[in-house]
């Protein structure tokens, strides 16, 4: 693996992080509903991002290709009017994992008035298979401090994509239907190899786990083809789980870690320092080179030689990457 430098925004508390990171996910939103996505889909489609050389045609087996039939519309539109309908049709598809993460996006989101919810369709990087009643539940840990919180008649409601609850027993049918929910949302127009989110959040754990992908665990790192993976018997928390796969995570348009407090410092040395060790977080930093961002404070890179850069707000009329 080469070295790759992913940007890294330092902030000297948990508020600044979480200030910056609202600012960059609205940022993100408003590119993708207002300029639309940029598709890399010819430019990932041969690409392999677990280092063997190809990325195998057997990935197209997954999607059910249902491509729009423009004469069965019945009817013509003029240009200005596809083009409003585009626009109002527009949907910023986002990716969440669990932990601080969901705390970071509390303290930073819920107070600005500026963010789209009712355009939102959220995912879930991975979930731990217990009852969304469990304090370990990403999706009920995200429905309490987010969802619940959200004045939906003044922005909208949010769709939101989690895992079918009475699966919990089963992580391979639970992963299998997730990954169905994918397709669908995803590749219902399109011909796709895999989806492309707009944004991926994710945290990483004090051991170098990334959404429920561990490192040198049950070879998931290497997983090619699926999009989401069952994970059981996992090493620390809840023993089984699903999670998308490195692939799915490199192929989205950001990807975004945010990590605070000095116990990750460790890892982060690690993850910045000795990239050929492989794990997790530099394989996305490789895989998904130039769309990668950290979010840290200062506490997570105590003794950790990096290039630090001040996080600019962005100006909402500008749009500009």
């Amino acid at each position: 693996m080469t070295t790759t430098v992913p940007k890294v925004f330092a902030f000297h508390e948990f508020a600044g992080v979480a200030e910056a990171v609202a600012d960059h996910v609205i940022h993100a939103q408003n590119s993708a509903l207002k300029k639309g996505r940029v598709s890399r889909s010819s430019q990932m489609s041969g690409t392999s991002l677990n280092g063997n050389g190809s990325t195998e045609s057997k990935t197209m087996e997954r999607v059910n290709s249902v491509r729009s039939n423009a004469s069965s519309r019945g009817g013509s539109e003029d240009g200005a009017t596809k083009k409003l309908k585009k626009e109002k049709e527009r949907r910023f598809k986002i990716a969440l994992s669990g932990g601080s993460l969901i705390q970071v996006l509390h303290e930073g989101l819920l107070k600005r008035d500026d963010v789209q919810w009712g355009k939102w369709d959220i995912y879930f990087a991975d979930e731990r298979l217990v009852p969304f009643t469990s304090s370990e539940s990403n999706y009920g840990l995200a429905k309490r401090k987010i969802f619940d919180l959200i004045d939906t008649e003044k922005y909208g409601t949010p769709k939101i994509y989690h895992i079918d609850e009475s699966l919990i027993n089963d992580p391979q049918e639970c992963a299998d239907n997730y990954e169905k929910i994918l397709i669908k949302g995803f590749a219902g127009r399109d011909s796709v190899k895999l989806p492309m989110f707009d944004l991926f959040l994710l945290g990483c754990a004090p051991d170098g786990h990334i959404a429920s992908l561990f490192p040198n665990f049950q070879e998931n790192l290497r997983e090619n083809l699926a999009w989401v993976i069952p994970v059981e018997n996992a090493p620390s928390g809840p023993s089984n789980r699903i999670s998308l796969t490195i692939p799915v995570i490199c192929h989205s348009h950001r990807v975004t870690f945010v990590v605070e407090g000095a116990t990750k410092a460790p890892v982060i040395k690690t993850i910045m320092e000795r990239p050929e060790k492989g794990l997790p977080s530099s394989i996305v930093n490789e895989g998904a080179a130039g769309r990668v961002s950290w979010f840290v404070d200062d506490d997570a890179l105590k003794d950790v030689f990096v290039i630090k850069k001040k996080y600019k707000f962005y100006d909402d009329e500008n749009l500009t990457e």
